[in-house]
């Protein structure tokens, strides 16, 4: 999972990074606010963000953030305990905010709680699931393996179920914030369905797709 961390403290820093990479999680790291907000469109699933940083604070991130990504999560890290700062951060929609000093293990807790991250399998509807662990779609007693591609297409749209996922979205979440054409973005979809036997994936006309299940 690609999360984005942002906080000014090196040494911190440097901890959150080595244990979330040890999970097999790719983070991007910042010290800078505004270095950070530059970098919200390459494809996250989690956002982690200290307050007090330099150029832009973290709860201006976080509204950015939510004005374009209502459902990824965003963890807010302080050593703040001005209960008006608690206030804003949930206000403006931060999901856990957590008080420094802090165990890491705290904060590997929430991440994967905060962003789903499954050890179960999902249940498309006639006898089709997802398994997130092995990548596997299972057809009764068939199985289909993802690309890595098919596995962020299919986890974004199960994350927003029911609601339109947008090109521009695709293309931040599943090509991780590189340039993915109209074209791509359609034949990856064309894969995914062929792989699925019955139609969950709706088209919404030069906007996006919308799973239904």
């Amino acid at each position: 999972m690609k999360i984005l961390l942002l906080e000014d403290n090196q040494r911190l820093n440097a901890t959150i990074v080595k244990r979330l990479e040890a999970k097999n999680h790719k983070v991007d790291t910042f010290s800078d606010g505004k270095e950070a907000y530059e970098a919200l469109d390459n494809g996250y699933m989690c956002f982690i963000l200290d307050i007090n940083v330099p150029s832009l604070d973290g709860i201006e991130i976080l509204k950015k953030i939510r004005d374009f990504y209502h459902e990824t999560p965003v963890i807010i890290i302080s050593s703040s305990v001005e209960l008006e700062v608690i206030r804003d951060a949930y206000n403006y929609g931060c999901n856990d905010f957590i008080k420094k000093p802090f165990f890491i293990d705290e904060l590997e807790i929430k991440i994967e709680k905060l962003c789903n991250i499954r050890n179960d399998i999902v249940d498309l509807g006639h006898g089709c699931q997802f398994d997130f662990r092995t990548s596997l779609l299972k057809i009764g007693e068939d199985e289909e393996h993802l690309s890595r591609k098919e596995r962020l297409l299919l986890n974004v749209l199960i994350t927003e179920k029911g609601k339109v996922v947008s090109f521009d979205k695709i293309q931040a979440m599943v090509w991780e914030g590189n340039f993915a054409s109209l074209d791509s973005i359609r034949s990856l979809m064309r894969r995914l369905r062929k792989k699925i036997p019955f139609e969950c994936i709706e088209t919404v006309v030069d906007v996006g797709y919308i799973l239904r299940f």
